[in-house]
């Protein structure tokens, strides 16, 4: 599996991580079977959140990792905190402290690798964030930090108080849900691509060395787009020939065009079917052409000025 290296970190992550929301989704008894599977393929970096499964996902992953006996330095941890659910965002110092403890009792771990700031907290307090990393980071409790869905500029507010590096942004980003390209290609038009709603994150993110972690990197905002050819018929005629080309399946494809991108971004899977993780653990393997890359791009809706 090729690897990459996290942000400013001496860190190396495979470029396809496996992120574990729906791991209650598989029967109990498969689940070690199944990270099992993963980490042969080289894909040994697993995301998690302290919501996801309202914690029983971190409990199942750590249950299975202590079962089929896996040395903790050969996988990568990475968990997320902040989201209150259904109701709030919480970045305080004591959120994110209990947090971060609940995560490592579920885990069965005395560390994470990685921590996130899972969503932009509209009361964030970057004092509390920073006195929380520091405690964090001081007891040898996380040993990398990052955000995910943050803006530039709230990262630079973090930035005002926290003094490790944030080597990384986990963001939504696939071959239509793409704002991050079409905010740079159609500069100064009035078309919608325009818009940026994202504060030039990508640019950001590659002029400070901060890693791009893709999440649902097959789906749209409306749903998946693989297969979906009622809703994206043009970008599967695509898919399908240049699947056919190099003898890959059509997620192979989407998760290279990813790839492909000179931000070096990592790709955040979320699959619990063992075939399919096959097919998209050779998607590093696949390097499109700019032809190939452009033309998913346009075939997916975009347009170039």
């Amino acid at each position: 599996m090729k690897t990459i290296k996290f942000g400013k970190s001496d860190l190396d992550v495979p470029v396809i991580g496996l992120g574990c929301m729906r791991l209650t989704e598989l029967e109990r008894w498969d689940i070690p079977q199944y990270i099992w599977h993963c980490i042969s393929l080289g894909v040994n970096f697993f995301d998690h959140a302290d919501i996801y499964g309202g914690g029983e996902c971190e409990k199942l992953f750590g249950e299975s990792l202590k079962e089929i006996g896996i040395p903790r330095d050969q996988v990568i941890l990475q968990s997320k905190c902040g989201i209150v659910p259904g109701w709030m965002y919480d970045s305080s110092y004591e959120h994110i402290i209990n947090s971060v403890d609940g995560s490592l009792r579920r885990l069965g771990t005395d560390y994470l690798d990685i921590l996130l700031v899972h969503r932009p907290d509209a009361l964030v307090e970057p004092e509390e964030v920073a006195r929380a990393f520091d405690e964090l980071e001081s007891k040898g409790k996380v040993r990398c930090f990052g955000v995910s869905n943050h803006k530039p500029s709230q990262i630079e507010l973090l930035k005002t108080c926290v003094k490790q590096e944030l080597h990384t942004n986990q963001i939504q980003f696939s071959i239509p849900f793409s704002n991050i390209i079409s905010t740079g290609m159609e500069a100064n038009m009035n078309s919608d691509g325009a818009i940026d709603r994202g504060g030039d994150v990508l640019n950001y993110c590659r002029l400070n060395n901060i890693t791009i972690q893709a999440w649902s990197p097959f789906q749209s905002g409306r749903g998946a787009f693989v297969d979906n050819n009622d809703g994206y018929p043009d970008l599967n005629w695509a898919l399908g020939e240049i699947s056919a080309k190099y003898n890959v399946t059509k997620s192979t494809v989407a998760a290279a065009w990813i790839l492909r991108h000179p931000a070096k971004m990592q790709t955040i899977v979320g699959t619990m079917n063992y075939y399919r993780m096959l097919e998209i653990s050779r998607a590093p393997e696949l390097e499109l052409t700019r032809e190939e890359w452009y033309r998913l791009y346009l075939s997916s809706g975009h347009i170039l000025p």
